[in-house]
């Protein structure tokens, strides 16, 4: 399974997971996630997906460039 950490509330993680927000226990979340990472669940911890999520700040980041480009 795999998704996107949209923010941290409290004791939480609220990561999008196929277009859809799950409230996930900190306790399970890997300490080097950030906001933003693109996560995958391995052996029940969410892990950061390095590859997925500097695909996805590329892709972003592309976007970001056609919608300012003069």
């Amino acid at each position: 399974m795999q998704g996107i950490v949209d923010r941290f509330e409290g004791d939480y993680a609220i990561i999008e997971i196929d277009g859809k927000t799950r409230d996930v226990a900190k306790s399970i979340v890997n300490s080097s996630v950030k906001v933003g990472d693109v996560v995958t669940l391995v052996d029940g911890i969410w892990k950061p997906n390095l590859t997925e999520t500097e695909e996805r700040e590329k892709q972003i980041k592309h976007l970001m460039d056609d919608v300012w480009e003069d």
